[in-house]
């Protein structure tokens, strides 16, 4: 699994015009599932982004993480974050999971993540054309990979 975790001072997600969730100051979490990734990817990164200490303590230090600033966190599913881009100009997709695979994926990493936080997590919805409009606080931008846990 990969996954963008930007710091936000806001973000939400809309389908077809209609809003399906909106978080204040907190995290957006992109993931992406491939096809080898299963229920031990989801732990790892959720341990990651509940521990991540990129909020600003008192001293104006990213010491906090966001559960210690009650931030909210919002969850859209992103298959091209599985894009290789070995070979010319066009990305190949063929590392993302199927549906069939990534959404039981997606929705268990949603509930753990919603777990681990003690709150909800706002979510988008899965293989729709989604709007995704958020307020980059920073910018804090992290990549994480678990499959590549350095």
């Amino acid at each position: 699994m990969r996954v963008v975790i930007q710091r936000v001072r806001q973000a939400s997600v809309t389908v077809a015009g209609t809003l399906l969730s909106e978080i204040g100051n907190g995290l957006l979490v992109l993931l992406g599932i491939g096809h080898e990734d299963d229920r031990s990817d989801i732990g790892y990164l959720v341990r990651k982004i509940a521990g991540c200490r990129i909020f600003d303590d008192h001293d104006g230090v990213m010491n906090l993480d966001v559960r210690q600033v009650d931030g909210g966190v919002l969850v859209v599913s992103q298959f091209t974050l599985m894009a290789s881009t070995k070979k010319g100009n066009r990305p190949a997709y063929i590392g993302a999971a199927g549906p069939e695979k990534a959404i039981p994926l997606y929705e268990e990493f949603c509930r753990a993540l919603s777990d681990a936080l003690g709150k909800q997590v706002g979510t988008g919805r899965f293989g729709a054309d989604m709007q995704v409009s958020l307020i980059n606080d920073g910018p804090v931008t992290i990549c994480i990979d678990s499959r590549n846990r350095e």
